[in-house]
C-alpha cells in the first residue's frame, strides 16, 4: 500500500469552477454560521436604508444623511463574510474554541453597535461622527474608536489561530497573504484610523464614485488598511495559481507596493489636514 502523500491546498476558488454566489454563502455558513448571518443581516439592511435615501432629501456636508449607515453596513458585513471564510482554515474542531468565539462575538457585537448607533444618528439628522454639539455624542463617538479597533484586533487574533492551527496542506503563498493581510488590517487600518478620528475630511465633492480627496483627507489610507483583510488573500490567491514556485518572492513584493501605497496615501492625507477640536462644556 503506498504512503498518502501530503500535497498543498489550493485556496477554494472564488470565480469559476461552478463555485456561485449561492455556493460561496452555504460555504461561508458552513465555517461560520454566526458571521455569515451577520453579515448577511447588514446587507439586507442595506435596502431599505437605500429606500430612505430616496424618500428623504435631509444631508449632512453636502451628503444624504443615509450615505454614512449605507457605506458602513457594506463594509461591516464585507468585513465579517470574509472573516467567516478565513475560520474555515481551522480545522472544523478548532473553529468553535474560545479565541474564536472571542473572535466572532466581538465583531458581531462592536459591528452590531455602530450600525444601531450610526442608523440611529442618521434618523435624527445628526452626525455620528465629528459631532462635538454634546457630550454624549463626544462619548459614543469614542465608544465607536474603542469598537472599531476591537473588530480589528481580532484579525491578528485569527491569524495566530492560523498560524498555529491551520491546515498543514494549505498553499504557503496563499496561507501566509492570509495571516499578512489579517495582520496589517489592524496595524494599518487601526493607525490611519486612529489619526483620522481627529482630522475631519474636507467637505463637498471629490473622486467620483468615493468622494475622497487627494490631499487633507486620511479616508483612503484608512481604507487600504482596513481591506488589507481582502486585499492580501486575493493577491495570495492569484499569486498560489499563476506562481506557484516563487509565490513568497511575488508576496513580498506585493507587500512592499502596498506599504508603500498606504505611507503615499498617509502622507497625502496629512498634508492640510486640520485637527478636529473637541468638545469643551461651556464656562
Amino acid at each position: 500500500m503506498k504512503a498518502s502523500v501530503n500535497r498543498p491546498m489550493k485556496p477554494m476558488p472564488l470565480v469559476g469552477s461552478g463555485l456561485g454566489p449561492r455556493k460561496l454563502l452555504a460555504e461561508a455558513w458552513r465555517r461560520s454560521s454566526t458571521l455569515t448571518l451577520f453579515g448577511l443581516l447588514l446587507w439586507a439592511a442595506m435596502l431599505p436604508t437605500l429606500i430612505a435615501w430616496g424618500l428623504d432629501d435631509r444631508t449632512l456636508r453636502g451628503f444624504s444623511v443615509w450615505a454614512k449607515p449605507l457605506k458602513f453596513m457594506a463594509s461591516i458585513g464585507l468585513f465579517a463574510l470574509c472573516t467567516a471564510w478565513f475560520i474555515g482554515l481551522l480545522p472544523e474542531a478548532r473553529r468553535h474554541d474560545r479565541a474564536v468565539r472571542t473572535v466572532v462575538w466581538t465583531i458581531v457585537i462592536a459591528g452590531g453597535l455602530e450600525i444601531v448607533y450610526i442608523t440611529g444618528m442618521a434618523a435624527l439628522g445628526q452626525a455620528s461622527h465629528y459631532n462635538d454639539s454634546h457630550p454624549l455624542f463626544v462619548a459614543m463617538y469614542s465608544l465607536m474608536g474603542l469598537g472599531a479597533l476591537a473588530m480589528t484586533a481580532t484579525q491578528p487574533l485569527l491569524a495566530w489561530q492560523i498560524v498555529r492551527h491551520g491546515h498543514p496542506g494549505l498553499a504557503p503563498p496563499w496561507r501566509d497573504a492570509v495571516v499578512t493581510g489579517l495582520v496589517l488590517t489592524l496595524v494599518l487600518g487601526a493607525s490611519a484610523g486612529f489619526v483620522l478620528s481627529a482630522m475631519q475630511p474636507p467637505a463637498g465633492s471629490g473622486l467620483p464614485g468615493v468622494d475622497w480627496h487627494l490631499s487633507a483627507d486620511l479616508r483612503p489610507a484608512h481604507f487600504l488598511g482596513m481591506h488589507a483583510q481582502q486585499f492580501f488573500p486575493l493577491a495570495g490567491a492569484l499569486v498560489a495559481a499563476w506562481f506557484p514556485s516563487a509565490g513568497r518572492r511575488w508576496l513580498v513584493v506585493f507587500t512592499a507596493a502596498y506599504l508603500a501605497v498606504w505611507v503615499w496615501a498617509m502622507a497625502r492625507g496629512l498634508d492640510g489636514a486640520v485637527l478636529t477640536v473637541p468638545y469643551m462644556p461651556a464656562g
